[in-house]
């Protein structure tokens, strides 16, 4: 049963907690620099998430794994100067935590101190168990992501929906408790069958953040360039476009070089 809602001059990994347990969905975007996080953070968005998707959206990559730590600190920064109310989490990127439970540990020292961020988030299961356990031990807050975990994508070989099989729905499931009782504040999921989901959500205490999860989980998060269109090519079933940007920013900018061609700009009020 659902209470009033409170309001939060700022969001932290407790409040989110007790969203979950006020029955209150978490709304969690992601942005990368200063005068987007701005824009994002003043519309009550929950949680900003300093993505390693910025490696796609930001530098063309066709993976997240080429970002590295240095990179990430750099928007995490940007980010954290602009957030006012909303929980900053950054991703851990490729290779900085993986296999080495004290580099883990390193790595997210480093974006704390050196972004200021709230938090880190890391993903998959019990093949990182170390890594998180040693981080949480710092006093470090910890998300965890598991399902389509994009920074796997050459071991899964496809960005199709994960966890469609028994023994890996299984897996995921154990996998989102044992990384609660690690101490993680809270789990996206991504891309895995609805049904499965909304069971991982009812099985845990900690808030599950879903993206093509489903709606049976506690909150939702997109990557912001999706949401207001400002890509085209990435049209997967679970987006929803609140805008079209790049429509709107490429009639802008083709007017602007119309006007600058026909000397229509700057016009006579609009010099010194």
């Amino acid at each position: 049963m659902s209470v009033a809602k409170k309001e939060y001059k700022r969001v932290t990994v407790k409040s989110l907690i007790e969203m979950k347990q006020n029955g209150e969905k978490i709304s969690m975007l992601t942005s990368y620099d200063y005068s987007m996080a701005k824009i994002v953070d003043a519309a009550n968005v929950d949680v900003i998430l300093v993505g390693d998707s910025a490696s796609n959206v930001i530098a063309g990559h066709e993976t997240t794994l080429p970002i590295t730590l240095d990179q990430m600190i750099y928007h995490a920064s940007s980010v954290v100067r602009a957030a006012k109310r909303a929980l900053v989490v950054v991703d851990i990127p490729f290779g900085s935590y993986q296999s080495d439970s004290k580099e883990a540990l390193r790595s997210a020292i480093r974006i704390m101190k050196e972004s200021g961020a709230h938090a880190v988030k890391v993903e998959g299961g019990s093949e990182i168990k170390e890594s998180v356990k040693r981080i949480i031990g710092a006093g470090i807050p910890v998300m965890g992501h598991l399902g389509l975990t994009p920074q796997s994508i050459y071991k899964f070989g496809t960005y199709t929906v994960r966890a469609k099989e028994e023994q890996e729905a299984q897996k995921l499931k154990e996998d989102a408790k044992m990384l609660e009782k690690l101490g993680c504040f809270g789990i996206v999921l991504e891309k895995i069958p609805a049904k499965l989901a909304k069971e991982v959500a009812e099985s845990v205490s900690i808030p599950i953040i879903g993206i093509g999860a489903g709606n049976g989980v506690d909150g939702q998060v997109l990557v912001v360039h999706d949401l207001l269109g400002m890509t085209h090519e990435f049209n997967p079933r679970f987006l929803r476009r609140y805008m079209n940007l790049y429509e709107e920013m490429s009639n802008a900018i083709s007017q602007y070089v119309g006007d600058v061609k026909s000397k229509d700009f700057p016009n006579e009020e609009e010099q010194y």
